[in-house]
């Protein structure tokens, strides 16, 4: 395998490498640091070619150190049953940690923010948003909208939930790519689709 591939790497400011700081991510897009917790978390494009209905994509808080089962396993102690390549002795199918938040298989999880804006309700502060590209190789499309992972004092329960969706399956009208909080407390959403920035207020 490619070295440090399918990693979280952390560096110093200076660019110098420090270590792997968690494995068997297989490609963790959107990286962002929990304000209420100092966590960092990772919205994670999961692999291909086993089926419409694997493998769970995924947003999750990262563990120092933690090993979250690429390319051997996923969700678990479920194996990969193509991985044949050889395993180093400390990626054990005991060590891998089930990730946060699952969701729909090839959604392809992009970018993410936590919102600390006052436009919306009390209750979406701090919540996880996520930008969701959408399935390529699906027979019935998922993704292609912005999801809300609510958390309770920086914790997910593993519940998410549609924010904002584009309608059109596979011709659909819009592939979100990434989300940022305004200074002025609204969501921008870029769409690699539609080649647009959206906007997402409240009603005044």
């Amino acid at each position: 395998m490619q070295e440090h591939r399918a990693n979280v790497l952390q560096y110093t400011p200076e660019g110098k490498f420090v270590k792997i700081y968690a494995s068997g991510i297989r490609n963790p897009v959107g990286l962002g640091i929990n304000p209420t917790t100092g966590e960092l978390w990772v919205s994670v494009n999961e692999r291909d070619n086993l089926g419409d209905n694997l493998v769970p994509d995924y947003i999750t808080s990262v563990k120092e150190d933690g090993f979250y089962g690429w390319p051997w396993f996923y969700i678990g102690k479920h194996e990969d049953p193509r991985a044949k390549m050889e395993r180093p002795a400390d990626k054990t199918i005991d060590k891998v940690i089930v990730p946060d938040v699952l969701l729909q298989p090839h959604n392809a999880s992009l970018g993410l923010t936590f919102y600390d804006g006052t436009m919306f309700p009390a209750e979406y502060r701090g919540d996880l948003f996520a930008a969701e590209h959408g399935s390529w190789n699906r027979s019935s499309p998922s993704g292609h909208e912005l999801v809300r992972v609510p958390l309770e004092k920086g914790k997910s329960s593993g519940a998410y939930e549609d924010f904002m969706t584009f309608p059109g399956g596979d011709s659909t009208w819009g592939r979100p790519v990434g989300v940022v909080t305004g200074s002025d407390g609204a969501l921008y959403v870029t769409d690699d689709t539609g080649s647009k920035v959206w906007r997402i207020s409240t009603a005044k």
